[in-house]
């Protein structure tokens, strides 16, 4: 039998496909990771899940040099921009933190990667972006 895999954060849906969900306020359109009570652009307080594309670009990013005791540094801190409008903060992966090896603009797509497991060898899933295949 096959472990069970989680995903880290409520936002990301594992199965068909790996993909991320928003809220999206019903009144003015914006979108919104996680449980809201009232849409921060407009004040309304009626939401509907909504499907973020799961490829992008480059918006902004940092390379991190500190962090909590245990994250592995350097990495890179990016703000996505999905095919659909939407924002995204996620982490680089398979890029080096170099920046000769990132740029504004490039394009990315959603991964997924394992970050633990617990004892019963359930997977914890987290999510990040990568360089899509030209």
């Amino acid at each position: 039998m096959a472990a069970e895999r989680i995903p880290l954060v409520a936002y990301l849906v594992l199965e068909p496909e790996p993909h991320l969900v928003a809220q999206k306020c019903e009144t003015c359109g914006a979108r919104f990771f996680d449980r809201r009570n009232g849409c921060g652009s407009c004040g309304g307080r009626s939401f509907e899940p909504a499907p973020v594309a799961t490829a992008g670009h480059l918006r902004a990013y940092s390379i991190v040099h500190r962090a909590a005791p245990g994250v592995a540094v350097p990495f890179v801190s990016a703000i996505v921009e999905a095919a659909d409008g939407t924002t995204v903060r996620a982490n680089l992966v398979e890029v080096p933190a170099d920046p000769a090896a990132i740029r504004l603009g490039m394009p990315l797509r959603l991964v997924t990667y394992p970050v633990g497991a617990d004892s019963e060898g359930t997977e914890c899933i987290a999510f990040g972006f990568a360089p899509a295949a030209r």
